[in-house]
């Protein structure tokens, strides 16, 4: 007589909705969850505007400096030369985040300490300048040239004096340890290897590394213990010396591996170590490590300035976004500072901080502002945010508000919901979301407090949906399941599936309805659109439930026969060269047309490495247009498809936004099951791959009137940030009739860059590859101007300028040789043409044509000077 009851508490919205609070509860670490507590911290951060400190500058090794000063890493020589000019103003403080891990010996230096030791002696000058330089651990604390701080009775020879000052030149660490010294300002960075030490420390840290240890501690530690350290790389002795501090740079990432918190401080067994951040902020206070406190579950006391951090004295700083299209702080390139562009008066008694930006110098981080910020401004970002206390703080009482707004939404779920109708209902819940939402981002701005108010807020919403679709189910089933099952319904909603191209969904609606000659209608027309959609299986599957009904409706006995031979049958995106590829068959009685999207497919125009072209038709508008298929996931590894076709769809967003007279118009791109398509305009005439024969090479005034038209629309591309990286005769497009050129496959290079097919081919044409594209290097418009000056040459003379009997000899002769004397196969060839190529192909982007530009105006220049 309980079983009832009992059974209708096991049913009940309160038991469903206690369930969903205990599994909620279950998953409060999961990454899911923590995933959603992330990203709205980062919105919450940008959301928020505040203004960085002014008293901090950034100096930056960016990629201007690297291509005036020389590949990284620089002669150390030129960090002391910047930092002689910064000593003129002088600055604050100088952090310089870069790693001096390892002394620079140049290798004529260690010849000449060979030198001096033949020929020196005891008491020769020479002897003594020589063990001085050598010694990477002795540091001359004077400024004096090194024959004064090495004289001796002994008489110094020219020889010997010659030698002393090639040795004092080639000292690269030396010269900027004086720096230092004159400077005494600069703070150095230190990487520790994180982990819990299980033995003792066997060896003391040097001196210069040991003075910044945090003697200074408020209250007994026990748990509150900051992360720990086993190793760590330090400067060299030479420059770690004079240096007026070292702090470390480790950073912890989240599960998303995004930086959102800051270690100020690590332990190394029984020592305490600070962030360079930490140490710049001391500094710039007039502070050393050893008034740096530590407090215990609190945080970090620097002078009268009290840092809140977790317990594990992670500091959780804030990004400044950019304002008014206004970088947060204003980067200086280092070449400016050093060339005296920019006046070091600017930095007069601030805080200085010096680090790479440059692509491929040094990781970039996640942050809640940006997905690849430098390690250099996010030590502009956590400076900052100490000193003017702009961070976030999870205060102690948080888990107990965590907890009591969860166990207040799982009550509301539980009792209060059950007994709303369903607008009320909707209506609490809406109000509470927002409630939640709201009281978390106004905490984070207003106060700078972070509550994880994400899981209550999920279970909010989740159990809402799941307690009302419950209450709909059970007590409206019996109308839904009358008004569902009925003809007339179930016909609406299969004519509405298929409109919308759901097909499957459509025949499963279709086949809920009484069959009748109107249905029988319906239900071919559907089947011809499985045929248009190359399923000819399931054109198969409709037909063959027509037949069960009425086999001789109208020609469905062709119908049923055609489907199903073309179902066991390839019909549209075969990749050329395949056995069992075949091609969009069109002359078939009774067969529809086939689309892509929602293109016609009329006719196949050729057959590229990827796939196939064809001829289309818009039919909304009648556009003609050229359709470029590609079978991804025949041509590439499961792994690697969904990355490719990502990169497939963003390549096809950019090269849509290209809009220039010479470059092919994209109008759409898509996936239809298994192929990936563009559609282009469709262009008359064809490439200037005919032109490249020797018998068949085009007048040369026309000739550079086509290259300059190229050169004009890769400059257009390239200013936009967009690189072709295929520029070859295949993709130039050119109609003789109407002197018409354009460029075509923007991106599609990209779109399987460093990819390989399954069928094991490289795509890309190597003959017109440049140096950098074949060492795997950055590849920016040089690449493509390159590429414009090898297709030039070949349609100048009908050869490549570049050849090979093997692909290996062919990379190895573009990235090291000069072309083959255009000449001594075309005489006749004029001396500006001739520069011209010289200039396209030379091996290094700043030899080449800077842009586009340059390079059509130099060839429109030739032109004029024939005539």
């Amino acid at each position: 007589m309980f079983a009832t009851p009992s059974l209708k508490f096991w049913k009940s919205d309160g038991f469903v909705g206690l369930l969903l609070a205990l599994i909620f509860l279950s998953l409060t670490n999961s990454e899911l969850i923590q995933s959603l507590e992330r990203k709205a911290y980062d919105l919450a951060v940008r959301l928020i505007d505040r203004a960085p400190s002014e008293q901090i500058a950034v100096i930056a090794i960016d990629d201007e400096s690297i291509a005036n000063l020389g590949r990284w890493p620089w002669p150390r020589e030129i960090h002391a030369q910047l930092l002689d000019k910064l000593t003129l103003a002088p600055p604050k403080v100088i952090g310089n985040t870069v790693m001096f891990f390892e002394p620079q010996v140049d290798e004529g230096l260690s010849y000449l300490h060979k030198i001096a030791e033949l020929l020196g002696n005891n008491n020769s000058p020479l002897a003594a300048i020589s063990g001085v330089l050598a010694s990477s651990s002795v540091l001359a604390v004077t400024t004096q040239s090194a024959v004064q701080v090495a004289s001796a009775p002994a008489p110094a020879s020219a020889l010997d004096l010659l030698l002393a000052d090639a040795l004092d030149k080639l000292n690269h660490d030396q010269k900027l340890a004086d720096s230092m010294l004159k400077s005494n300002t600069v703070l150095l960075p230190m990487l520790f290897k994180l982990g819990e030490s299980h033995g003792i420390k066997t060896s003391q840290l040097p001196d210069y590394i040991e003075k910044n240890n945090l003697s200074a501690l408020q209250g007994t530690l026990g748990e509150f213990l900051p992360y720990a350290a086993t190793g760590v790389q330090l400067p060299i002795v030479a420059l770690g010396k004079p240096a007026a501090g070292v702090g470390h740079v480790n950073i912890i990432p989240d599960g998303d591996g995004g930086l959102r918190t800051e270690p100020l401080v690590l332990r190394y067994y029984d020592q305490f170590y600070p962030s360079l951040s930490l140490l710049i902020a001391a500094h710039s206070l007039n502070l050393s490590s050893k008034d740096i406190r530590v407090v215990a579950g609190e945080g970090v006391q620097l002078g009268n300035l009290k840092i809140a951090t977790d317990q594990d004295l992670r500091m959780r700083p804030y990004f400044y976004a950019d304002h008014q299209a206004k970088p947060a702080f204003q980067v200086d390139s280092f070449y400016d500072v050093l060339s005296g562009k920019i006046s070091v008066e600017k930095y007069r008694n601030k805080i200085v901080l010096i680090g790479a930006t440059a692509a491929g110098v040094g990781e970039l981080h996640v942050t809640p502002i940006s997905a690849g910020m430098p390690p250099l401004l996010t030590l502009a970002h956590s400076v900052s945010s100490i000193l003017q206390q702009d961070y976030f703080v999870v205060p102690a009482w948080a888990g107990a508000a965590e907890l009591g707004i969860f166990l207040l939404i799982s009550l509301y779920l539980i009792f209060a919901l059950p007994q709303l109708s369903a607008g009320i209902a909707a209506l609490v819940t809406g109000v509470l979301w927002l409630t939640l939402l709201l009281s978390h981002f106004a905490l984070m701005s207003t106060q700078a407090i972070w509550l994880q108010l994400m899981l209550p807020a999920t279970l909010l919403v989740v159990g809402h949906l799941l307690l009302t679709t419950k209450r709909f189910l059970l007590t409206e089933k019996g109308k839904l399941k009358s008004d569902a099952d009925s003809a007339e319904s179930n016909r609406m909603l299969g004519l509405a599936f298929q409109g919308q191209g759901q097909l499957d969904m459509a025949f499963d609606k279709f086949r809920k309805v009484p069959l009748d000659d109107s249905l029988l209608e319906v239900l071919y027309n559907l089947g011809l659109d499985f045929e248009r959609k190359r399923m000819f299986n399931k054109a198969e599957s409709v037909f063959r439930y027509m037949a069960d009904f009425k086999p001789n409706f109208r020609d469905l006995p062709q119908r049923l026969q055609q489907a199903k031979a073309m179902s066991e049958t390839i019909i549209l995106g075969g990749a050329a060269g395949k056995s069992n590829a075949s091609t969009l068959v069109l002359d078939r009685a009774g067969v529809s047309k086939p689309m892509l999207g929602r293109f016609e497919i009329e006719k196949e125009l050729g057959k590229g490495a990827m796939g196939v072209v064809y001829l289309g038709t818009d039919p909304k508008i009648g556009r003609q247009v050229a359709i470029k298929t590609m079978n991804l996931a025949q041509e590439f590894e499961a792994d690697e498809l969904a990355e490719v076709k990502a990169r497939f769809f963003r390549e096809a967003e950019t090269a849509g936004r290209l809009n220039h007279p010479n470059i092919v118009t994209m109008y759409d791109a898509g996936e239809e099951q298994d192929l990936a398509f563009i559609a282009m305009e469709f262009l008359k005439g064809g490439d200037l791959l005919p032109y490249t024969k020797r018998d068949h090479l085009l007048p040369l005034p026309q000739l550079l009137s086509i290259m300059a038209r190229v050169a004009d629309a890769l400059g257009y591309a390239h200013a936009l940030n967009v690189v072709h990286r295929d520029i070859k005769p295949a993709n130039i497009m050119y109609d003789i009739q109407t002197d018409t050129v354009k460029v075509t496959d923007f991106g599609i290079a990209r779109i399987t860059d460093s990819s390989k097919t399954k069928t094991g081919m490289v795509l890309g044409t190597p003959s017109y590859m440049s140096p950098e594209q074949l060492l795997g290097t950055k590849i920016d418009g040089a690449s493509d101007l390159f590429s414009l000056g090898v297709s030039l040459y070949q349609m100048l003379c009908g050869k490549l300028p570049f050849e090979g009997d093997s692909m290996a000899q062919l990379m190895y002769r573009i990235a090291n040789e000069p072309p083959a004397d255009i000449l001594a196969i075309s005489p006749n060839l004029p001396a500006c043409v001739i520069d011209l190529l010289n200039k396209a192909l030379a091996k290094t982007r700043e030899a080449r044509f800077q842009t586009g530009q340059e390079m059509a105006e130099a060839l429109r220049d030739c032109a004029k000077y024939m005539n």
